[in-house]
């Protein structure tokens, strides 16, 4: 597969001091669906900013099909890099209907060769009905996709999109994700997502670059950033968990206050550490009625199928865990555990 954006060593500050990127290297695949995910105030909208040429950088450089976009000399005008923007508001024209806000960028076509678009564009999100509405006579999803599709209507060969989702009622959110990784898919265009949320990373994108303050702490699918932090940052901002010491207990033994690890599930040399922790993440913990390794109930979320609990193991250590939602225990019950890790995430303190 062809790499169609590459990024080196970027970075961009603002003032004297104010560094908001920081070496930033990120390659993106020509058809693949990118997410760039973090906490607010990371600096990931101005990495997006900066791809799509709104943000002049103060080093290294973005290749677009290995033509040099972007540098600290030069910037590509933003209508010259044949990209797609759709913004966190969306930004359609409140006085436009439908038809006229997708025909916008399509200045040097024909009357037909419009209409053609927008009919085969409108029927792609499966809208044709909205053609005359106006964007308040939208929902959110609608508004959402015709915005999507206002950004395809140039045939751009990238599509970036700044919080897609972020103003999207939960309840429709996940199935409207869904239908946005199919129809990028459909039409195999590479696009670059920014958000904050990570369930909509995980469920729309074939990569993923985790960034915190300026800087990028890894990449990888969400598989593997799920399963594979990198460091502490990725593995406290990804998911849910909790640490626990480890602790050696032969030459090559160690043990976790749960129990003993096994050793050849063990990748990396640990011998030459003194202070080290693992991750422990709610589906690590099996909630077994018949186990004689007991925790006490802190608190607990019931989340339909399920309850989160939040459990105190040995009157010391905090940790989390899944059950189904018929076993349903007070606070303050002491209730059977098993540990079953299949990952095994160790970091130095």
């Amino acid at each position: 597969m062809n790499k169609k954006i590459i990024i080196s060593n970027l970075s961009l500050i603002f003032g004297e001091k104010n560094k908001i990127l920081s070496n930033i290297s990120l390659n993106i695949q020509d058809s693949e669906i990118n997410c760039i995910l973090g906490p607010s105030g990371c600096g990931k909208t101005t990495l997006l900013r900066a791809i799509a040429g709104f943000e002049d950088v103060s080093s290294g450089s973005i290749l677009k099909d290995g033509i040099c976009i972007t540098n600290s000399v030069e910037n590509m005008p933003v209508a010259n890099r044949n990209m797609g923007m759709v913004f966190q508001d969306y930004a359609l024209f409140p006085n436009m209907d439908v038809k006229t806000n997708i025909e916008f960028g399509l200045k040097n076509h024909s009357d037909l060769e419009k209409e053609n678009r927008v009919n085969y564009l409108l029927d792609l999100v499966n809208l044709p009905e909205c053609k005359n509405k106006f964007p308040h006579e939208l929902s959110g999803g609608e508004q959402q996709r015709i915005a999507l599709i206002r950004a395809l209507a140039p045939s751009p060969d990238i599509i970036l999109m700044d919080e897609p989702f972020s103003n999207i009622d939960q309840d429709i959110k996940e199935e409207l994700v869904s239908d946005v990784r199919d129809l990028l898919k459909e039409l195999s265009i590479t696009s670059i997502i920014v958000t904050h949320d990570q369930n909509e990373a995980f469920n729309i994108a074939d990569q993923v670059a985790i960034m915190n303050k300026g800087v990028i702490q890894q990449i990888g699918t969400p598989y593997d950033i799920y399963h594979k932090p990198a460091n502490k940052f990725v593995a406290g901002f990804i998911g849910l968990g909790t640490f626990l010491p480890v602790r050696k207990v032969s030459d090559n033994g160690f043990e976790i206050p749960l129990g003993l690890l096994n050793n050849e599930r063990i990748k990396n040399d640990l011998t030459k550490f003194k202070n080290l922790e693992m991750l422990i993440r709610p589906d690590d913990i099996i909630h077994n009625d018949s186990s004689p390794k007991k925790a006490v109930i802190l608190e607990k979320q019931f989340r339909g199928a399920e309850f989160l609990y939040k459990l105190l193991y040995n009157n010391e250590y905090s940790i989390l865990c899944y059950a189904p939602s018929h076993h349903n225990h007070a606070i303050g019950d002491s209730i059977g555990i098993e540990l079953d890790i299949k990952h095994y995430v160790i970091f130095e303190r």
